[in-house]
C-alpha cells in the first residue's frame, strides 16, 4: 500500500534557511562564521530527507507489534523477534548481519494472577503477576492482609517481621519519600527474600508500594537485576489499592483468596542480540553503537517500551544507508535482550565485545517512551558536551533539542557508561508513558507515525555525526576516573546494591 506522506517541517526550515542566504548574499551581508559541523551538511541534509520522507520505521513497529507480540527474554516470541531482527536488517541492506547469542539466568513464563477481598465485603482485584518472581500453592491461598511501609523498612523488618507468617504483604510508601530513589528501590529486592524467609504467602506492590499509573492499570517488571524472587508478588490497579488501604485505615482485618501462578526453568535460556553494521571507510574498526531493546513485557505489545526504539533504530540505519554516503567510523546498529531483566543484553555486549572496548566510539540509545527525543544525556562526559551541544543546536528543525552530561541507568547506555565510554541516553517527552510503560495498554496505536520518525532522523543524525567526524570523539575514561564520576553523581550506592559496581572499593 501507498503510505500518503506529508511535507515535514525539516524541508520547510531547509527552503527557509536556503532563501536567508540568498537574500545575504544578494545584499552583500557577510556570512555567519562557518560551523565544525558544516563539513558533515551535505550528508547530514541528505539523511535527515530520507528519515523523514521515505522511512519504513512505523509499519516496522507495527510488523513487530502485531505480528511478533510481546517478546519476553527467553521465550518463542522473542526468538521469533530476533529472527525478526535479523530479516529486517538484511532487507534494509546492513552488513555483517548476525546474532550474538548470550543466556538469561533463567526463563519465566506468566500463567495467571487472580486476587478477591473475601472479608469485610467481597470484591473482586484487578492483579499482574511481576517478572521473574514465584507462585502461590496451586489454587491459591486465603491469607489476611499486613501493610509493611517501604520508606522504612529496616524497622518494618525489625518490629514486624514475625507477624508476617501466613499473611500477604501490601506495601505502601507512607513518610518522607527518600532523596535517593534508586537506591530505595534496591532496598526491595532484599525486602522480598526477608519477607519469603519470614512465611509471608505473596506481596502486593509492583511498584514498590506506589499507586499504579492511570485508570485500571496494572504494570510488570523485574524487582532486581539478574534476580528472581521466590515469593509472588503482583501489580495492582489503583483504585484496588486504595480499597484495601482504606480498610485497613479503618481498623478492618482484610482477607483475600490470592493465585499467582508462573513457570520457571531450572536453568538459564538462550537468547541472542541482534547486530548489523554500515562499515567505517577510514576507521572501520572504531565502532559506533546504535540502538534499543528488542524485548519487551508480555501484558501487551511493547511497542513503546521498546518496539519505538527497535523501530528507530531501523530507521535510522536505512536512513543513512540510503543517503549513500559513507561514515569514516563504522556504525553498528544493535537490538539488545534482555533489558527488562537488568540490562542483561548490554551488559553481554560489553562482556563479549571487551578486548576491543577501546575502539567504541559511544553508544545512542533510544528507550524512553514514544515522545520526542529533547536532550542528549552524554552519560556523565562532561568534557563532551561542548561540542554535543554545538551540534544539537543544529537540528532546531526537530524542536528543542540540548545536551548535558547526565547519566542513564534506565536503558541500555549503562554498561557502556560502566565501560568508560560515553553512553548517550536519547531522552525524550514522553508524559503518557507512565500509562503504557510496562501496562496492558502498551500497544501500536499509541505511537505517533509523525514522532517515530523524527526520532529516527534524529538517532541517524547522532550517530552519522559522532561516526564522520574528522577527529574522533572520544575514547574510554581510564576505570578510576569513571568510579571518579559516578561516585560524584552519586550513582555508586545503587549500583553497588545490584551488584553492578565493577571498580572494587
Amino acid at each position: 500500500m501507498i503510505r500518503k506522506v506529508s511535507a515535514p517541517a525539516l524541508v520547510v526550515t531547509f527552503f527557509f534557511i536556503v532563501g536567508i542566504a540568498f537574500a545575504a548574499t544578494a545584499n552583500n551581508r557577510p556570512a555567519p562564521p562557518p560551523s565544525a559541523n558544516d563539513a558533515l551538511l551535505p550528508a547530514l541534509s541528505s539523511i535527515a530527507g530520507h528519515g523523514m520522507l521515505d522511512s519504513h520505521a512505523y509499519p516496522e513497529l507495527e510488523d513487530l507489534s502485531d505480528d511478533v507480540g510481546a517478546r519476553v527474554t527467553g521465550s518463542s516470541q522473542c526468538n521469533a523477534a530476533i529472527q525478526w531482527g535479523l530479516d529486517t536488517m538484511k532487507k534494509i541492506g546492513l552488513q555483517n548481519v548476525h546474532a550474538e547469542p548470550w543466556q538469561i539466568f533463567r526463563g519465566w513464563t506468566r500463567i495467571s494472577a487472580d486476587a478477591e477481598i473475601i472479608s469485610p465485603a467481597p470484591h473482586k482485584l484487578m492483579v499482574d503477576s511481576m517478572g521473574w518472581v514465584g507462585s502461590t500453592p496451586a489454587g491459591g491461598v486465603d491469607a489476611d492482609v499486613v501493610t509493611v511501609n517501604v520508606y522504612n523498612l529496616q524497622q518494618e523488618e525489625e518490629q514486624n517481621s514475625a507477624n508476617w507468617r501466613g499473611k500477604v504483604i501490601m506495601a505502601v510508601q507512607q513518610g518522607p519519600r527518600p532523596e535517593n530513589g534508586m537506591a530505595a528501590f534496591a532496598q526491595f529486592g532484599p525486602f522480598l527474600k526477608k519477607a519469603h524467609d519470614a512465611g509471608a504467602v505473596a506481596v502486593i506492590g509492583g511498584q514498590g508500594g506506589g499507586k499504579s499509573q492511570g485508570m485500571h492499570l496494572t504494570h510488570t517488571g523485574a524487582l532486581g537485576f539478574n534476580t528472581f524472587y521466590d515469593i509472588p508478588v503482583v501489580s495492582i490497579a489503583a483504585e484496588d489499592q486504595e480499597i484495601l488501604e482504606r480498610l485497613i485505615a479503618h481498623g478492618k482485618t482484610v482477607r483475600l483468596h490470592i493465585n499467582v501462578q508462573n513457570k520457571v526453568t531450572d536453568g538459564p535460556a538462550n537468547t541472542a542480540n541482534v547486530v548489523g553494521e554500515i562499515p567505517g571507510t577510514e576507521h572501520p574498526e572504531q565502532i559506533i553503537v546504535v540502538g534499543g531493546h528488542l524485548d519487551s513485557w508480555d501484558l501487551a505489545e511493547g511497542s513503546t517500551d521498546d518496539g519505538v526504539g527497535v523501530a528507530a533504530t531501523l530507521g535510522a540505519a536505512e536512513a543513512i544507508v540510503r543517503s549513500g554516503f559513507k561514515p569514516l567510523r563504522t556504525i553498528r546498529f544493535v537490538l539488545f535482550t534482555g533489558e527488562e531483566e537488568g540490562l542483561l543484553g548490554s551488559l553481554a555486549y560489553v562482556k563479549t565485545h571487551k578486548a576491543d572496548m577501546a575502539n567504541h566510539v559511544a553508544a545512542v540509545i533510544l528507550d524512553n517512551g514514544q515522545g520526542p527525543v529533547t536532550a542528549l544525556n552524554m552519560g556523565g562526559r562532561d568534557d563532551l558536551v561542548p561540542a554535543a551541544s554545538e551540534f544539537a543546536a543544529t537540528l532546531d528543525a526537530f524542536g528543542k533539542i540540548t545536551a548535558d552530561d547526565k547519566t542513564e541507568f534506565g536503558t541500555d547506555a549503562g554498561p557502556f557508561i560502566l565501560a568508560g565510554l560515553p553512553g548517550i541516553n536519547l531522552d525524550q517527552d514522553s508524559p503518557e508513558y507512565r500509562y503504557t510503560h510496562h501496562s496492558p495498554v502498551d500497544t501500536f496505536d499509541k505511537v505517533d507515525e509523525a514522532v517515530l520518525d523524527r526520532d529516527a532522523t534524529v538517532q541517524a543524525l547522532v550517530a552519522f555525526w559522532i561516526a564522520d567526524r574528522p577527529e574522533r570523539l572520544a575514547s574510554p575514561w581510564p576505570p578510576a576516573k569513571s568510579a571518579e564520576m559516578l561516585i560524584k553523581n552519586h550513582d555508586d550506592v545503587f549500583l553497588k546494591l545490584f551488584g553492578l559496581w565493577p571498580f572494587g572499593n
